[in-house]
């Protein structure tokens, strides 16, 4: 992506950020633990991600406000409607690849 202009770079990567939590707002099926057990990564971590970038540049935004800006609802109001308990497979594999990560 050399020959693009910072500025379209910038605009492109915020879009894909936009359609990546759309779609994972539409995937209330996929439960976090598979994220973090297949990715390394859930909404949670996507919306730590956004206020730490709100930090380093003095915008002020709360940590549930940027849980809001991910999951589209309270945080709350998300794990009462979609979350669902951990299996004990999905739990070996977080505890698996956490293991590996320290």
């Amino acid at each position: 992506m050399s020959a693009i202009d910072p500025r379209t770079q910038t605009e492109l990567e915020a879009a894909v950020f936009r359609r990546l939590v759309a779609h994972l707002r539409n995937r209330t099926d996929v439960q976090n633990i598979d994220l973090m057990n297949l990715a390394g990564f859930c909404r949670n971590c996507l919306s730590n991600w956004l206020k730490d970038a709100a930090d380093e540049t003095s915008v002020p935004l709360t940590k549930d406000e940027s849980r809001e800006a991910v999951y589209g609802m309270p945080y709350a109001e998300w794990k009462a409607r979609f979350q669902t308990e951990a299996t004990p497979q999905q739990q070996a594999g977080f505890a698996a690849s956490q293991a590996k990560e320290h």
